[in-house]
């Protein structure tokens, strides 16, 4: 079972509606479903926000130490509460995903993401479990330092916000262990809408009768 979630994100509220908060955008929609509140925990260095469920205690957290520095929260609260890394899920931003999109995975490289480098360093493996969600990509490598931390156009915004919808659906079945379950819903993406419906052709009027002439 996933037994932590993760958010990754930077604080303060110049970098609260940015792309690279999408991972706090997630764990905020997560408190509310379970009815809990983030608060902050000097200790862990985060938001930090504890749901007694029947099968157990589950944790969120938003580190406030910034991106690059992630792992110096979450690592001394999984290891305090003796949270092995499988049981950890970290939801982040993807710029190799499209706005909408959002994919499932365990384990696997950082793949420059300074926050997902940070955790794989301070839990000293890259065996934990990702949310990726995706915010697109600038198209050049030197923009995209000031594309994540710009705010994301708003038919991005609205995309982002349905694909956490969607994701945010799996969470039982993450949070129970069923990850293939998990995984099936948030691959499932949006469905497509139905063609509209067509109506058979009106059958043409009888032809009137001949008429013999006079």
């Amino acid at each position: 079972m996933i037994r932590l979630f993760v958010g990754l994100g930077n604080p303060g509220p110049e970098y609260e509606t940015t792309r690279h908060n999408a991972g706090f955008w997630w764990i905020d929609a997560l408190a509310g479903q379970l009815g809990v509140r983030l608060v902050p925990e000097r200790a862990y260095q985060g938001l930090v926000a504890r749901a007694n469920l029947p099968a157990g205690p589950v944790w969120l957290i938003e580190p406030m130490t910034f991106m690059n520095r992630s792992g110096a929260a979450v690592a001394p609260l999984a290891r305090f509460f003796k949270i092995a890394p499988a049981e950890i899920l970290v939801v982040h931003d993807e710029l190799d995903l499209l706005p909408g999109q959002a994919k499932l995975k365990f384990g696997g490289s950082a793949a420059g993401h300074n926050g997902l480098k940070d955790l794989q360093a301070m839990l000293g493996t890259q065996d934990f479990w990702r949310l990726r969600l995706g915010i697109g990509h600038p198209g050049a490598k030197a923009e995209v330092v000031h594309y994540v931390l710009k705010r994301p156009r708003l038919e991005d915004r609205d995309a982002i916000a349905l694909a956490i919808e969607r994701s945010l659906a799996a969470s039982p079945q993450l949070i129970a262990g069923e990850m293939d379950r998990a995984l099936a819903l948030i691959h499932a993406g949006p469905q497509r809408p139905k063609p509209p419906r067509r109506e058979p052709p009106a059958p043409a009027p009888p032809a009137p009768p001949a008429t013999e002439p006079d």
